[in-house]
């Protein structure tokens, strides 16, 4: 089964913005359409958006996101960022939080903090995440807008998951969470944490959009990197991923 991942779309409601970035700024939705276009040649079973689909937290940015989105050849689902409001979201689509595909279970954790640009997940999400785990020991994929883990640049370590240690405590004794998927940091990342129960796989994603520089102190755009997505084949209980970029 193949899973692709794209990622901080932050498309405005007028479709002829411009991205935020402070040079050679280029267009969201013309580069997220061009995303679209290299992930139906993947031939992929589902997409994943894993947040910040909207830049302005505006139903039009999200009726803008559900026609483009719509050109995939796969099914497709979201999970909110810390740049979108979940209400509109869903009035536009669906917010799951559990898929299958194929042997895999997908769980999508909702990392956001309202007004915040970190992420946290909280006593009641992680108890949900625990209660989910027990009940089943399929092979899992956990997605998440937050990292859980620090991706060496300053300022984007301070805006990660807070309670990293405590998701990583209630991971603990469950060995079926093969990997986590992640947003927010607008770059490829690939990592681990071991754990007893057996090593996690950390992987994040380019944005479709303008890309941050990587182990950068402060804000700092990648003026050399390209859009991208990452294509996730999963076999039975181990999976192998990679990046792709785009020309937009």
């Amino acid at each position: 089964m193949r899973l692709v991942q794209i990622s901080d779309c932050h498309l405005q409601a007028d479709p002829r913005a411009r991205s935020r970035a402070r040079s050679r700024a280029g267009f969201p939705l013309r580069q997220l359409e061009a995303v679209i276009e290299a992930v139906n040649r993947e031939r992929p079973d589902m997409v994943l958006v894993t947040g910040d689909v909207s830049q302005d937290e505006t139903a039009a940015s999200y009726r803008l996101a559900v026609r483009t989105l719509g050109a995939l050849d796969a099914p497709w689902f979201w999970l909110a960022g810390n740049h979108d409001e979940p209400a509109l979201m869903a009035e536009a689509r669906e917010l799951p939080d559990e898929l299958e595909l194929g042997s895999w279970r997908v769980l999508l954790l909702d990392t956001r903090v309202s007004g915040q640009p970190h992420g946290e997940l909280g006593p009641e999400r992680l108890g949900w995440l625990a209660d989910r785990l027990e009940e089943d020991d399929r092979p899992t994929l956990l997605v998440m807008h937050h990292p859980p883990l620090a991706v060496g640049s300053a300022w984007l370590d301070e805006l990660g998951l807070l309670d990293r240690e405590a998701f990583w405590q209630t991971l603990a004794a469950y060995r079926q969470v093969k990997a986590v998927l992640c947003g927010h940091i607008h770059q490829a990342f690939a990592s681990r944490r071991r754990l007893e129960a057996g090593a996690v796989a950390v992987y994040g994603c380019p944005s479709t959009t303008d890309q941050f520089l990587p182990g950068a102190e402060t804000f700092a755009v990648d003026e050399a990197s390209r859009p991208g997505y990452r294509v996730v084949d999963l076999e039975a209980g181990d999976l192998t991923t990679w990046v792709e970029r785009v020309e937009p």
